[in-house]
C-alpha cells in the first residue's frame, strides 16, 4: 500500500530531481522515496549517536582500548 503525498519543491530543485530521474530512469517518486529513506536511515542513527552521547552510563573507550579489543 502507499500514499499520495503533495509536496511544493523550489524551482531549481524540481529541476535538479528531473535531471537525476530523466538520467536514472527513474521516476521523481522513485528518487524523492529513496531520498526520504536515506534522510531517516542517517536520522535515526544520528538520534543514538545523540542518546549514547548523554548517557553518563554509556562507557566511553579509547583509541587504543578499540584497537585492542579488534586485535589491530
Amino acid at each position: 500500500m502507499s500514499t499520495a503525498i503533495s509536496i511544493r519543491l523550489p524551482d531549481n530543485l524540481a529541476s535538479q530531481l528531473d535531471n537525476i530521474a530523466k538520467e536514472t530512469e527513474r521516476s521523481r517518486s522513485f528518487i524523492i522515496q529513496k531520498a526520504l529513506e536515506s534522510y531517516m536511515e542517517d536520522f535515526v542513527d544520528l538520534q543514538i549517536a545523540l542518546d549514547r552521547l548523554h548517557d553518563k552510563g554509556d562507557k566511553i573507550i579509547s583509541a587504543k582500548e578499540m584497537r585492542k579489543s579488534l586485535g589491530i
